[in-house]
């Protein structure tokens, strides 16, 4: 009988402290529906560990990606295809789209990267500088000048040919060896992984663990090389800007700075 009182006297007492101290209705997610992201394409890793983070918070939360080059995923977006969110790898192609009338809140700066050269492992090449791009008949995969990664490294080139050390014409002995005009960054990457190009650049993000034996990376001297920075905005057609906010507040958050960092994106 006294073990049963005192069993009974403790499951009073823990339905009190329950009654005392409810579940705050904070912790619990009311969030629903399906968010659209249209981010470049070298957000790819990055943006679906945050997915996989967000939706176990928000389970009522889908969210659907549309990885691509920003300059695809601005006319995409001018034309009319529906989105929550625009994460793009440059400023250029956000301004559009901010000046077009179709951004509701941001845009906010959220990650940055740098820009290296890579080249096949097994390369005979032999690129062990970026004064090598320059080489006769070497073969470069590098998007056009409207893709974020095609201008940077265009302007990384500018910035070497005012360098004595490079040559006035550096840039155009460069851009002379362009084999293919990729879409994208990670097109760009690809085909030096699989030994169809003998070199690209490309952002040091990019080079995650799955390409570990497959590239080597030559760094870009500080003063020629160049910040990329990451802007992310509601758009106004956003179907579900409640969620789209959220996932926007994971992103610039400590886990989600932590989680870009993992993957080798700078801080903004």
């Amino acid at each position: 009988m006294r073990r049963l009182f005192l069993s009974l006297l403790g499951l009073l007492l823990l339905e009190a402290c329950a009654a005392r101290n409810p579940p705050s209705p904070s912790s619990v997610s009311t969030l629903e529906g399906e968010i659209i992201v249209f981010a470049a394409a070298s957000l790819t890793d990055p943006f679906q560990e945050l997915a996989a983070l967000f939706q176990q918070e928000h389970p009522g939360v889908k969210v659907t990606f549309n990885f691509a080059a920003s300059s695809i995923l601005r006319t995409q977006i001018l034309q009319g295809a529906p989105a929550d969110l625009f994460a793009s790898a440059d400023e250029k192609n956000m301004e559009e789209v901010v000046q077009a009338g179709r951004v509701a809140e941001g845009p906010w700066i959220f990650a940055t990267n740098r820009l290296v050269v890579v080249t096949p492992t097994s390369s005979p090449a032999g690129i062990m500088a970026l004064r090598d791009l320059a080489r006769p008949g070497l073969r470069l995969a590098l998007p056009g000048p409207e893709v974020p990664i095609g201008a940077y490294a265009r302007e990384v080139l500018a910035r070497a040919s005012k360098d004595p050390a490079y040559g006035s014409d550096f840039a155009e002995r460069v851009l002379g060896n362009v084999a293919s005009s990729e879409p994208n960054v990670k097109a760009a990457l690809a085909r030096v992984a699989l030994g169809e190009a003998d070199a690209a650049l490309v952002y040091r993000s990019d080079v995650t663990p799955a390409y570990q034996g497959k590239v080597r990376v030559v760094e870009i001297p500080d003063p020629l090389n160049v910040i990329a920075r990451y802007p992310i905005a509601l758009l106004k057609e956003a179907s579900h800007p409640a969620a789209a906010r959220a996932f926007v507040e994971l992103l610039r958050s400590p886990r989600g700075r932590e989680i870009m960092q993992r993957w080798g994106f700078g801080a903004p």
